[in-house]
């Protein structure tokens, strides 16, 4: 199957962002570059996705199919409403987060999202540096969603993040015991190269031990910027990622706006592309009409 690639929603409308892009202007420029899919952050919707009208959920389906692109999953998953927490002691608080969480499983299953990243660094801070503690907790707090990811036919996918952005769940080794853990087909793991460049094993060298465990991969530089625009090695992940069995999405995921929403989108897919030796997509794409959910 050939390598598909998406990018994140987010990137054209930031939460600090004073003009963001509508989601059908971001579907039609998203397709007009060459991507095959768009990855989306539930915040650019609503602060609480329970808000999230039937017929808002039909029209974001719509507007993605459309523009003939396909929704790859959700991420930035806990960023609203604020407060949540996944392994906190307070047994109120952990019940309301795996609630929002199986809000958003609801969610992506009716816009046809197939895979949920939870990164969320702020929603898992260690309390009393309480490492087996808050593994535990975390077991059980993602455990009692199997039945409503299989139900949603949705994979929700743990995200290693390193310090000093995180302190609990920092390396994929530490994702993979977690997952075993949970033992469970819907709970898998997910690559996000960024994060793999500040192991010693670098993004090659995991990609190519967990490619075929993960069900997505975050392509970004280590500079924070998308793929091409550091020194980051995307032709050697992406023979890793060949040689690993790996079949997941490609999306991009960028922390650094700087570029424009335009150029990271064009400057990144045209790195991936010739990574994965792809020929070329063309670059002619521009911000066309808005049209407001």
């Amino acid at each position: 199957m050939a390598q598909k690639f998406a990018i994140c929603n987010e990137t054209f409308a930031p939460l600090d962002s004073e003009n963001p892009w509508s989601f059908a202007e971001i579907c039609e420029f998203v397709k007009s570059v060459g991507y095959d899919g768009i990855e989306l952050a539930p915040f650019t919707f609503s602060k609480d996705i329970r808000t999230v009208s039937q017929a808002q959920r039909v029209e974001i389906g719509r507007i993605a199919s459309d523009n003939g692109l396909e929704i790859c999953g959700l991420h930035w998953l806990l960023v609203s409403p604020p407060g949540l927490h996944l392994h906190t002691t307070d047994f109120a608080l952990r019940n309301k987060t795996r609630d929002y969480l199986q809000a958003l499983i609801e969610f992506a299953g009716e816009i046809g999202a197939p895979t949920m990243v939870l990164g969320s660094p702020k929603a898992r801070t260690l309390e009393n540096n309480d490492f087996d503690g808050a593994c535990k907790r975390t077991i059980e707090t993602l455990g009692s969603l199997t039945e409503a990811l299989k139900s949603a036919n949705v994979t929700l996918c743990p995200e290693a993040l390193p310090a000093p952005e995180c302190d609990f769940l920092l390396t994929q080794a530490e994702i993979a015991r977690l997952v075993d853990e949970i033992a469970h087909p819907n709970v898998q793991m997910m690559l996000d190269v960024k994060s793999m460049c500040s192991e010693p094993d670098g993004p090659a060298q995991l990609t190519r031990k967990y490619g075929h465990r993960a069900a997505h991969l975050h392509a970004n530089d280590a500079n924070r910027r998308g793929p091409g625009a550091g020194e980051t090695d995307f032709h050697q992940i992406a023979s890793a990622a060949r040689e690993s069995g790996f079949d997941g999405w490609v999306s991009v995921e960028v922390f650094d706006y700087s570029q424009g929403a335009m150029a990271i989108a064009r400057e990144s897919l045209a790195h991936l592309q010739a990574a994965w030796g792809f020929p070329p997509a063309p670059n002619n794409g521009e911000r066309g009409a808005t049209l407001l959910l």
